[in-house]
């Protein structure tokens, strides 16, 4: 999508990024929360994002917004502070256009020009899209987490990718 526009999220986009996220929390194994978000908590998630840790969303020629991403802490401890955790969501009914790619690719120069060394990605195993969107973008499948969430009443198991950014320069350019 050639129109996409990438910019920081904004407590007035809140609306849209809870009904993206809300759908996935009630229908899909893209995120492993049980419980929708209210507005409220979606203005206070976005609230607390700033700099490195920002929120982004993207949007199309009118404004709309069409999916968005993050970039989250991935450890609390000292030792994990050089890596961070991605997170993008696209609504259903645009996906496959390249919105992800072009949000995963902005968090990813973002997590750079921030100097952090590695992006980890969590995906459940069987979403294909995402791995592939990931791989797409230099990620590489690093382990497979047995059975570790359980959603809709199966047991799930989490694919962890990473891309170690001094490696992986190239996607920016």
């Amino acid at each position: 999508m050639s129109t996409l526009t990438i910019r920081e999220a904004t407590k007035d986009d809140a609306e849209a990024i809870r009904t993206i996220y809300n759908y996935e929390v009630e229908n899909e194994t893209s995120t492993m929360d049980l419980v929708p978000r209210t507005l409220d908590v979606q203005r206070e998630w976005i609230s607390t994002r700033s700099g490195a840790f920002c929120a982004v969303v993207a949007t199309d020629s009118a404004g709309i917004i069409l999916g968005f991403g993050a970039l989250s802490e991935y450890k609390d401890r000292s030792g994990y502070r050089s890596t961070v955790e991605n997170s993008v969501y696209v609504r259903r009914d645009v996906a496959r256009r390249g919105i992800g790619r072009q949000l995963l690719t902005h968090l990813i120069s973002v997590a750079t020009v921030s100097g952090f060394h590695t992006v980890i990605a969590r995906i459940e195993s069987t979403s294909i899209a995402s791995r592939e969107l990931h791989m797409a973008c230099s990620f590489k499948l690093i382990g497979v987490e047995q059975q570790v969430a359980r959603k809709f009443g199966k047991w799930l198991d989490i694919a962890v990718m990473q891309c170690i950014l001094q490696d992986n320069l190239q996607i920016l350019k």
